[in-house]
């Protein structure tokens, strides 16, 4: 599906894909976008390693498409790629700070991905559950998320499950980088925005993972990152939704594991403990219908 056009520079149009083969499931939706930033290459193979797999054979993937719905933005700043930009758009925008107001003509793709949202916010027969925007980062190692902030202890407890399923699948995932926060400087950034836009049933996360490697838990030992292993962080986001959702128990068949493409054996990294809740997250809820009528690192996305 064409979810807008750009008509400056470069004839290009932003395609999502819409995942699900089941008809008549119920609609819970996984929102995915990517390469928000131009230069933060590693959020295109993670996001292809989403893609590949969940329209793949793998049975865990036939499971998540029964059951989940994913939308998924691959692409939020074609025009900025096109040109070799690092972190802006054509017109000299970092996209990334205009999720408040996006304008149709300055920044079109995210006005139309914003439009979208909202109106499957709105609709009573959907579930917009996850929204998960993927970056890459300069300066921090492995893979970590950042989410926000709120008031009730228990939204926030719910809010650190994912991450922390997360990290049990994937060896280079760090939960103890994984952070919690409401740094204004982020306010117009997508995870900020919908979080505080959407109400206590979805949950808004930043996914970023390190542009040079990542270190095993318990150990000094560094990996260096290489386009499948960005690809296989992706398939284990994916294959985490299974267990949020205990779909486990759904299969015919016990469920085949995913590959590890390395020859090595490595451990599996360890999670840290939770960390406690902060202040509420500032931002207006939209009144959805019913059924019947810690600081973030510099350099950072």
């Amino acid at each position: 599906m064409v979810l807008c056009v750009l008509h400056r520079g470069p004839n290009l149009r932003i395609f999502f894909f819409s995942v699900n083969l089941r008809t008549g499931a119920e609609q819970k939706v996984v929102f995915i976008t990517a390469r928000v930033h131009p230069g933060e290459t590693p959020s295109s193979f993670v996001c292809q390693g989403i893609i590949d797999f969940l329209v793949s054979q793998h049975p865990i993937a036939k499971v998540l498409r029964d059951h989940l719905v994913f939308k998924i933005a691959p692409m939020l700043n074609p025009d900025g790629v096109y040109l070799g930009n690092y972190r802006c758009s054509l017109m000299g925008f970092d996209l990334n700070r205009h999720w408040v107001d996006p304008s149709p003509w300055a920044h079109p793709t995210l006005h139309g991905v914003k439009q979208l949202i909202v109106q499957m916010y709105n609709n009573p027969k959907i579930s917009l559950e996850f929204y998960i925007d993927i970056h890459a980062h300069s300066t921090m190692m492995n893979g970590f998320m950042y989410g926000n902030i709120f008031e009730e202890e228990e939204r926030f407890q719910r809010q650190a499950i994912f991450p922390k399923l997360l990290c049990q699948n994937a060896e280079d995932f760090s939960f103890t980088s994984t952070s919690f926060n409401r740094d204004a400087v982020k306010a117009g950034t997508g995870r900020r925005f919908l979080g505080g836009l959407l109400d206590h049933t979805s949950y808004c996360y930043t996914l970023e993972v390190s542009f040079y490697s990542y270190i095993l838990g318990g150990t000094t030992s560094t990996v260096p990152y290489t386009e499948e292993a960005y690809m296989k962080l992706g398939r284990n986001v994916a294959r985490t939704f299974l267990d949020y959702y205990r779909l486990n128990t759904i299969s015919e068949r016990p469920l085949a594991p995913i590959p590890n493409t390395r020859k090595e054996k490595m451990p599996p990294f360890k999670c840290a403990t939770l960390r406690g809740p902060g202040n509420s997250h500032p931002g207006r809820k939209l009144e959805k219908r019913s059924q019947t009528n810690p600081t973030e690192h510099s350099h950072s996305s």
